[in-house]
């Protein structure tokens, strides 16, 4: 079993280093740790440092001893961001959970017009909020030390500008009228940039395909079944890690 996560908003090389607050209360108490057991302090940006429990103090504190060599994680290549529309309920937060497990690098909440949630006002920050730190959690579950970037919810021109800026851009859709290419066989860059959208469970409309296609992005297809909303990024990320090499 690797050793657990644990974020830290500023790390810096040893001798020590006092984790307190909800991570040190979750170390304590939850987990229950003891001197000699190994944990991984990072910032969730990419700098992370392999450290020792020395002691743990009352409900919250944990002292751990860290390297002097503070290690920097480079940003892997190519990155890889999904648009995800958003979806009923708590599957968005599923969605979220397992693209982070699977190793995406961002995830852009899309207000599709066929969307049945709206993000609106205090439900939309509540809502941000919620993808947010489903990702820090998922990230730590998964002993990522660079976690993935979650966006403020954009309209369709926003994301068709963000597609213009890929290297790659596609849009996942499964039309029989006008069959699509399959994603497993798309020629996809060696580095840069891959964005991948991922329409609601009402599919992405005739209109915001059109917009999507003059930026760039044109239509692929996962398979033969039709994959869920909440599903069918990860599903994508995974074939795109395996394609690309990252997960080589």
């Amino acid at each position: 079993m690797t050793a657990p996560v644990f974020v830290v908003e500023h790390l810096a090389s040893g001798p020590e280093f006092v984790l307190d607050g909800p991570e040190g209360r979750h170390a304590v108490s939850v987990k229950r740790l003891n001197p000699g057991e190994d944990v991984v302090l990072t910032d969730g940006r990419g700098r992370w440092a392999e450290g020792v429990v020395k002691t743990a103090e009352g409900k919250d504190r944990l002292v751990v001893t860290v390297p002097e060599d503070v290690r920097e994680e480079p940003a892997p290549s190519p990155r890889i961001t999904v648009v995800q529309a958003l979806p009923k309920g708590d599957r968005g937060e599923l969605a979220v959970e397992t693209m982070t497990e699977t190793g995406v690098d961002a995830i852009v909440p899309w207000q599709a017009a066929r969307c049945i949630t709206q993000w609106k006002g205090d439900r939309g920050l509540k809502s941000l909020a919620k993808w947010r730190s489903t990702a820090r959690e998922a990230g730590k579950q998964s002993r990522r030390v660079r976690f993935p970037e979650v966006a403020e919810a954009m309209a369709t021109k926003q994301v068709a500008a963000l597609l213009a800026g890929a290297d790659f851009a596609g849009v996942l859709h499964e039309d029989r009228n006008s069959p699509s290419e399959p994603l497993a066989t798309a020629a996809l860059p060696d580095g840069g940039t891959i964005v991948l959208v991922v329409g609601p469970e009402g599919g992405v409309s005739p209109q915001e395909l059109a917009v999507f296609a003059e930026a760039g992005a044109p239509a692929y297809r996962l398979g033969p079944s039709v994959l869920r909303t909440s599903t069918a990024g990860t599903a994508a990320a995974a074939l795109l890690m395996g394609r690309t090499g990252r997960w080589s």
